[in-house]
């Protein structure tokens, strides 16, 4: 099994596909890697050669970006907005949408799910 930037790649998938299971790598930038490279998209993740492997492993370290060091460069750029109290910063500190998304009806993946409306028991008074 490939392991590459602290991520297992799934066996049995194309190197091409198998790269962006690792943050910050998605398809177009994992068929650039292996084009400069000269590998093949389609081979199997579990047909690579130790010395291929090492390669792509290489390749990812020097030029991209990727995995703990990326996440901990958006979730500072997140702190930043936070802190300067800016509108974005402002609604990422509310858990609402940031990008001027409607949260009347919608927004249910950033706002949870719905609360329970409040009813009050029973019906109309007696005198």
């Amino acid at each position: 099994m490939a392991r590459i930037a602290g991520v297992d790649l799934p066996r049995g998938k194309q190197i091409g596909v198998g790269l962006t299971y690792i943050y910050g790598i998605g398809l177009s930038t994992s068929r650039q890697i292996l084009l400069k490279l000269g590998i093949q998209e389609t081979i199997k993740t579990d047909d690579l050669s130790d010395a291929e492997v090492n390669e792509i492993r290489k390749a990812i370290d020097s030029e991209h970006k990727v995995e703990g060091e990326l996440r901990t460069d958006v979730s500072m750029n997140i702190k930043r907005l936070m802190d300067l109290g800016c509108y974005r910063g402002l609604r990422h500190r509310r858990g609402l949408p940031v990008h001027g998304q409607r949260t009347s009806t919608n927004a249910r993946t950033r706002k949870g799910p719905r609360r329970a409306a409040v009813k009050k028991k029973g019906g109309a008074k007696k005198k």
